[in-house]
């Protein structure tokens, strides 16, 4: 009898929610194979067999919370594919019942074997629940026979098959249930927050009740970089393949900005500051199950191909829901940017235990006047840096947003830093 636990996860995550199991009672598996996705407060995390044989026992149901060390399954090394399990699992009710039916005269019939699941990624397993989709139906282009999204895309695009002679008639769905609920007496609909979703509520909560937040913000003529993206865009794609987006600027700009002001690079430990002097800078994402921050790691040693390449790498990453731990952790400052859904100005909230996060929002034209004389319709975007005042001072964080703003403006400079 071989015991699957919950391994070591993070040195900050000690426990994590059963998603979906990978197997069935009765599957082989083998060493490596994938048996469980299990739902963490930043990633979602497929543990694999550690040995080969057939799965005895589930331990745990989708919904379960545990922890580090539980047992979760049992495997049986020497036991052939769908046998019936050496230990009862069925309950004194059930046995009771089996035995009425055989006063009767009645053979139960015996349960078959569920078969095995198949193997996809949990972004793969995720797109098909809301799509309704039958992983088992759908083929793989992987070698090695695993689902992934593209291939259940793809799948929706291709023709349905039907089989004459197994044609069933679909029953149609049943329409929805309005509840109406004791506290308001109206019809309301109650849905448990995701772990991810409590995870995000409580650390957003948590920072406000531990730093000092405060917002400070200007506006950027964003002329000169629309013209110098407008000039090079089609010439850099041709020779990086990634395309020349806002991001790479704001984050070129960044580092330049907190190379001169240190202590936004910083983080507070008890009654110490470590005043980092490296740039790994998160970029936040909005994914289907939250807010995500992956990070662009040496962001200063990068040029804007590989910052732009890191970016989308991550963004695919975060909309499969195929991040990883490393990809979310060790960042030292973070950029918003909310104008992609409209915001044209916002407090961003910081990303615990940074001290910074610059907030980009909506590119919007409006006047401004050039001179006395002189008014002119520029694209102009509002910025916002929030910081923790604990450390940081107000002319340190104002001199700082007015540096980013200088570097965004004169986008040829960073261009010569590289």
């Amino acid at each position: 009898m071989i015991e699957i636990k919950v391994p070591e996860l993070a040195e900050s995550i000690t426990e994590g929610t059963i998603a979906q199991w990978l197997i069935n009672i009765g599957d082989k598996v083998t060493k490596g194979d994938s048996v469980v996705e299990l739902e963490t407060d930043k990633v979602n995390i497929e543990l694999n067999a550690e040995y080969s044989g057939v799965v005895t026992k589930v331990l745990k149901e989708p919904g379960d919370i545990v922890e580090v060390g539980d047992v979760i399954a049992i495997i049986e090394e020497n036991t052939s594919a769908g046998a019936t399990p050496s230990a009862p699992t069925s309950t004194p009710e059930k046995t009771a019942e089996v035995e009425t039916f055989n006063q009767q005269g009645v053979q139960p019939e015996p349960e078959l074997p569920k078969a095995a699941s198949p193997i996809a990624s949990p972004a793969a397993r995720k797109l098909a629940r809301e799509m309704g989709i039958d992983l088992s139906q759908v083929s793989s282009r992987d070698p090695l026979g695993r689902i992934r999204p593209e291939d259940v895309k793809a799948h929706t695009s291709a023709p349905p098959v039907v089989k004459e002679e197994t044609k069933v008639e679909k029953s149609s769905p049943k329409p929805a249930v309005q509840q109406i609920d004791e506290e308001f007496d109206k019809p309301v609909e109650r849905v448990k927050m995701s772990r991810r979703r409590q995870t995000i509520a409580k650390r957003l909560v948590e920072v406000q009740h531990t730093a000092a937040m405060l917002t400070t913000f200007n506006e950027v003529d964003m002329s000169a970089i629309m013209d110098l993206r407008n000039q090079r865009k089609d010439a850099f794609y041709e020779k990086h393949g990634v395309r020349l987006g806002f991001m790479s600027f704001f984050t070129k700009a960044v580092v330049s900005a907190l190379k001169q002001f240190p202590l936004l690079n910083a983080e507070i430990q008890g009654d110490e500051l470590i005043i980092k002097k490296f740039y790994d800078i998160g970029i936040a994402v909005a994914a289907p199950e939250g807010l995500v921050v992956p990070v662009v790691r040496g962001a200063n040693q990068k040029n804007f191909a590989e910052i732009e390449q890191d970016i989308s790498n991550l963004g695919k990453k975060a909309r499969d829901n195929a991040l990883t731990l490393n990809d979310l952790q060790g960042g030292t400052f973070t950029i918003t940017n909310g104008g992609v859904f409209g915001s044209l100005m916002s407090t961003p909230i910081l990303n615990s235990p940074q001290v910074g996060i610059l907030g980009m929002h909506k590119i919007q034209t409006r006047p401004i006047a050039i001179d006395r004389e002189r008014m002119e319709n520029r694209p102009m975007m509002y910025i916002a840096l929030s910081y923790d005042h604990r450390i940081v001072d107000g002319k340190e964080a104002v001199s700082f947003l007015a540096t980013v703003k200088e570097l965004l403006e004169d986008p040829h400079s960073l261009l010569l830093e590289g």
